[in-house]
Formats: C-alpha cells, sequence, structure tokens
C-alpha cells in the first residue's frame, strides 16, 4: 500500500479524510510516545492535515504541528526532538490533485518495509487503540524552521559563499520550500531572486515536478539576469535540480554525478548508494575517483537504509531526480542542503556550474512514462520479451539492461499508476531509438 515513498492517490478519492484517520490511528496504535505532523502547500493538506491529527489524538498519541513544512525539515526536527514518529502529507512531486502520507520514524527516516507491513496490518485488521474519554492524545504547534536552518549554515563554509556573493534565482515551484530554500540562501551571503515563491497548491507556476521540460521559466530568469545558477525544487523540497550561468536545465544525475565526487574527496569513506536508475554519468565518475558503488531498487526509502546498513564507509547517497541523502546530516533527500553544498562546491571550485558538469562523463538521458492499469502483470510480460537483450541485466527493480555504451530500464512506478523507462546512451539518437523500443514493448504487452 505504501509504495516507495509513502500511500499516493486522488484528494478526497483515494486519499480521504476517512482513509487519513485510520492511518493515524494505525501508526498511533504501532508506537508510544509524540508524533509530528506536517505538509506541503496542497490544497487538500489542511484536510487531511486535521484528520491525520484527529486520528493520532483518538488514539491517545501527544501530536506536534509543524505546519507546512519541507519533508527534510520535518524529517531533521522528529530525529532532533523527542518524537517517535512522524506524517508527513505530501505528493512530492505528483500534480496538484495529488496527496499521500509518509510515515517516518523517530530518527526521521521512512520506515522499512517490514514495519510499513506490520502497520498496514493494523490498518487492513482495524485493530486500532483508542483513548478514554478524558485521555486524548495533546496538541501543540510549533516552528522548527529556524532550527533547521541554523544546522544547515553550520554545515557549509559560510564565508566562503558570502566572498563570492552569488546570484541564485530559486523557484520553490509554490511548494513548501518557499519558507526555507531563499531565506537560507539569503543568510550564506547569496543574492536571491525568487520565482513560484507563494505558497500555492493550485502550482499555477509550473508542475511540481522539478525536470527540465518544467523549469523553462526559471531558465529564461536565470540567463535574462545574468544569475550564477538557478535552484528548482519539487512540492516537498527535498529534491533540487539545477540551471547553468547560461540557462541549461541539469538533469538530476548530475547533481548527483557532482556531490558524489566531492563527497568522496572529503570523506573518509569510499562507497556511494544509488538506485539501478542512476547511470553510467554517475557510475564513471565515482569509479574514476575511487569509490565504489552499492546500488538499490528505486525509492529514497531503499537508498536510505542501505547507507545506515553500511555505516562510516558510506559518503554520500541518492537518486537521480535529484534527491541526495547526505549521512552527516541526515538520512533523507534533502533539496535545501544539496542546494548550499553544490553553491558551496562552486565556490571552493572558484568556477561556474556550467564548466563543471564539462568535467562529467557525456551521456544523454531520455525518461518517459505509459500508463498501465495492471502494473505487475505488464511487467512481467515485459521481462519476458527482454530476457535475451543486451550484455547484462538485473532485475532488482523492474528489468536493466545493459548494452555496450548504453543501458535501459524499465520498471513499474511506486506511486502511479504508469510504468516509467530510463535510457542512457553516448548519444541523444541512440538513447531516443531506446526509449522508443521500451514504449513499443510495454504497449505490446498491454495488450
Amino acid at each position: 500500500m505504501f509504495g516507495t515513498n509513502g500511500v499516493r492517490g486522488i484528494a478526497n478519492e483515494e486519499i480521504t479524510p476517512e482513509f487519513a484517520v485510520e492511518i493515524a490511528r494505525s501508526l498511533a496504535s504501532y508506537v508510544e510516545g509524540a508524533i509530528t505532523v506536517g505538509r506541503d502547500t496542497r490544497i487538500s493538506g489542511d484536510m487531511l492535515r486535521r484528520a491525520v491529527v484527529s486520528g493520532l489524538q483518538s488514539s491517545g498519541a501527544d501530536v506536534i504541528d509543524l505546519g507546512v513544512v519541507p519533508s527534510p525539515c520535518q524529517q531533521y526536527y522528529t530525529n532532533t526532538s523527542n518524537a517517535v514518529s512522524g506524517i508527513i502529507i505530501t505528493a512530492s512531486h505528483n500534480p496538484p490533485q495529488y496527496n499521500g502520507l509518509k510515515l517516518i520514524d523517530g530518527e526521521g527516516v521512512e520506515y522499512p518495509a517490514d514495519r510499513l507491513d506490520e502497520i498496514e496490518s493494523i490498518y487492513q485488521k482495524k485493530d486500532f487503540r483508542y483513548a478514554g474519554w478524558d485521555k486524548p492524545g495533546r496538541y501543540r504547534k510549533t516552528d522548527c524552521i529556524r532550527q533547521y536552518i541554523d544546522a544547515i549554515v553550520g554545515l557549509v563554509d559560510r564565508d566562503l559563499i558570502a566572498g563570492w556573493n552569488p546570484k541564485v534565482v530559486v523557484d520553490p515551484g509554490n511548494g513548501a520550500g518557499h519558507n526555507v530554500t531563499p531565506y537560507l540562501l539569503k543568510e550564506l551571503g547569496c543574492e536571491v531572486i525568487t520565482i513560484n515563491g507563494h505558497p500555492d497548491g493550485t502550482f499555477p507556476g509550473r508542475d511540481p515536478e522539478p525536470v527540465p521540460e518544467n523549469i523553462q521559466d526559471l531558465s529564461k530568469t536565470v540567463k535574462a539576469i545574468d544569475a550564477d545558477l538557478g535552484i528548482a525544487h519539487d512540492g516537498d523540497a527535498d529534491r533540487a535540480t539545477f540551471v547553468t550561468e547560461d540557462g541549461t536545465p541539469l538533469l538530476g544525475d548530475v547533481t548527483l554525478a557532482l556531490l558524489f565526487k566531492d563527497m568522496l574527496r572529503k570523506r573518509d569513506g569510499d562507497t556511494v548508494v544509488t538506485p539501478v536508475s542512476s547511470g553510467n554519468k554517475v557510475a564513471e565518475t565515482v569509479w574514476n575517483h575511487g569509490g565504489n558503488i552499492v546500488w538499490t531498487e528505486v525509492g529514497s526509502t531503499a537508498v536510505a537504509r542501505k547507507m545506515i546498513e553500511l555505516g562510516s564507509s558510506c559518503v554520500c547517497g541518492g537518486e537521480e531526480n535529484g534527491g541526495v541523502i547526505h549521512p552527516d546530516f541526515q538520512y533523507c533527500r534533502d533539496g535545501a542542503l544539496t542546494t548550499t553544498r553544490i553553491i558551496e562546491l562552486i565556490a571552493q571550485e572558484q568556477t561556474t556550474l556550467g564548466k563543471l558538469t564539462e568535467q562529467l562523463p557525456n551521456y544523454h538521458n531520455i525518461k518517459t512514462k505509459i500508463k498501465v492499469n495492471n502494473k505487475t502483470q505488464t511487467m512481467q510480460k515485459v521481462i519476458n520479451k527482454l530476457s535475451n537483450e543486451g550484455t547484462e541485466q538485473t532485475t532488482i527493480d523492474g528489468i536493466k539492461i545493459f548494452y555496450e555504451d548504453s543501458w535501459l530500464l524499465i520498471r513499474p512506478s511506486g506511486t502511479e499508476p504508469v510504468i516509467r523507462i530510463f535510457t542512457e546512451a553516448k548519444t541523444k539518437q541512440k538513447a531516443k531509438k531506446l526509449s522508443k523500443h521500451g514504449l513499443k514493448t510495454i504497449k505490446e504487452a498491454k495488450k
């Protein structure tokens, strides 16, 4: 039920207040102690927040309401407070009609699959704990943003960034990052210009997913005002993607490669963790700098849990969508810290973001998706059809086929009724050809 990043669906159709109440009761029946609640800017967020709070209190759990905050901000507060768990109300990068619930443990990390199964069992059996009439959980509000910003400022070289004084355009996409990233960067000495900076759950400025086709206004703004770079967040600001000084939007694998390379130089460990959806741009960068890669299935939970398992040998982790996990801070994707560390890296190298990207291996990526009603059955047919292709294959998550200088990944989404196709090749033409091959295979399997 919980997918790769919580349970999501259309608000008031699939994710209803009744559903939210029972998920909250399930969590409060599973743990004992205070539980944090936070949300992004979606219109349905306050409705679901009230339902979650009621469900928690009715099962006797104390509630700490954090309001509208980035997911990593809530995760940091949960980890550093006396809370034992948290519920994040967000659908991340999904369109405005969606919403969702993501459950985190007392360390601010998304629950692993086995514990989510136990919580889901409580939900399915309706085996809820109910407080007496005189013992509902207590409720209080608190502001955790200042604490979060201060913690990030303490992790980077503030004087170095202030000395450069970069002009930065921030595009929170009308999401939860509006109340953190612009203020954080200003404190670090950046000149900050913001677009789509007001909270609006209809996301009028752009689609919440910060991919190149959705951040064209950011690209144009960076170029028009001669800014040093641009940053875009998704709805809950746990991801960050970037635009170079000449207005070129970058895919998330560039961010991953740059930070993996930087962390391998700065940290004592030699290992990074990333899903099979990451490609050769990332892999070659890591191998060229003496690092090792541990591959996981897609999803930040899988990456974070593997990083925790590896301990101090792991210097960094993340996904190719711009979600980077910094183990010296917390085991979750963090868009604000990722932004800050990219800016710090540019200042250290005394160069531009564009020139930093030119140092990376050159590959072309294409991502697409197709709506599929029966993902499980269709994927099995796809795997059977492609079983003899390529020089190597892995089925860690869907099927990834390696060719001589390219690869194709087909996998079911964990948050939407779609199957995703990822390709990477030395030429754009080859990447497009592989993408078409993947789409054709899925369409045939759907019949």
